[in-house]
């Protein structure tokens, strides 16, 4: 037998036991690998304030911590208690808003549908979807964390040897475009990572100040305002509309029409039109030193797409996917214009 067959078949049989072996750990790593990828640029800007490998791997974990984790951990400790007061009657207020509800006549033809809409929404309905979800990321809540724990770790690890294993990696791969193989995906990671998490920050620090200034608990719309400004087309209006109902239940209608006109205008037309692209380009300028030939378009679908697919992590997961495919057949296109060049 060809030792060369021989040992292809045993590592491949030795490869699929160290997946099977791993298996509950391989997403954790997955995604920790990627954002170490994601903050590869902030790891080398540490370089000139940290001499030890060992000391800048534990302050970038802190700030990852701090700045990923820590509100994820606030938002479902606020959302636990919440549950267990969950008051019913609630729902049925911010439902009756529908009762003092005037449609325009000038919306003519749709005015029979949007009545029709309106009516066919129940409070008992909404209460037990409102319930089965409380109860489902309640239920999901301690896998999360534990996932979380794990990623904070493996993070560490990942900046730790991340130099070893990059160069390692080049070593291994049978092709001369390696560097700009790992510099594109570097690229594509700190444009993702950076720009969601300064323009999640900002959005929803700007729905905390409207919050705070009618007495909720600002820090937890804040949060819970950037990361659903992550879901695509609905966005923060998963927030402001319920707050804007329930702000109209309590008799409130001028606060409520602040909030929802603050919401629309302030952050989706001025922070998300304007600012948005702003902050992505000061983040380009800053972060990136040669820009990512990825066209924008095809990274907002593969979020979408990561999204759908693999859920919050997908905000990661998709992008990185979609960038190591397309550096893939930028590398098979170069090594068969070699092919060809070199068969002339």
């Amino acid at each position: 037998m060809n030792r060369k067959y021989f040992l292809l078949g045993l590592f491949m049989f030795v490869l699929y036991w160290v997946w099977y072996l791993y298996q509950p750990f391989w997403m954790p790593l997955f995604i920790a690998s990627l954002l170490s990828l994601a903050t590869s640029n902030l790891n080398v800007v540490l370089d000139k304030y940290f001499n030890h490998q060992m000391t800048k791997s534990i302050v970038l974990t802190l700030i990852l911590g701090l700045l990923f984790f820590a509100p994820i951990v606030y938002a479902l400790n606020s959302l636990s208690t919440i549950m267990q007061h969950f008051d019913a009657s609630i729902i049925d207020k911010m439902v009756n808003v529908k009762n003092h509800l005037e449609i325009p006549d000038f919306l003519g033809a749709v005015k029979p549908q949007i009545q029709e809409f309106l009516d066919s929404i129940n409070a008992k309905d909404i209460t037990k979807s409102v319930v089965k979800y409380m109860t489902i990321i309640l239920k999901n809540s301690a896998d999360f964390l534990k996932d979380m724990v794990m990623i904070i770790v493996f993070y560490f690890f990942a900046n730790y040897y991340g130099k070893d294993l990059v160069r390692f990696l080049k070593g291994i791969l049978p092709f001369d475009e390696n560097s700009a193989f790992f510099q594109e995906i570097s690229n594509v990671m700190n444009i993702v990572f950076y720009s969601t998490l300064v323009t999640a920050i900002f959005e929803g620090a700007l729905f905390a100040i409207i919050t705070a200034l009618y007495g909720y608990d600002a820090l937890l719309f804040g949060i819970l305002y950037g990361f659903s400004s992550l879901i695509p087309i609905v966005g923060g209006a998963l927030m402001w509309v319920p707050l804007s109902l329930y702000q109209f239940s309590l008799g409130d209608t001028t606060g409520a029409w602040v909030i929802a006109l603050y919401s629309i205008i302030v952050i989706s037309v001025i922070a998300d039109t304007f600012i948005k692209p702003i902050i992505i380009s000061e983040i380009n300028r800053l972060m990136i030193k040669t820009p990512s030939k990825i066209n924008p378009l095809i990274i907002f679908f593969s979020i979408i797409a990561g999204l759908t697919t693999f859920g919050f992590w997908g905000v990661i997961i998709g992008p990185a996917i979609t960038t190591f495919f397309i550096s893939l057949v930028k590398i098979y296109k170069v090594l068969l214009d070699e092919e060809k060049y070199l068969s002339r």
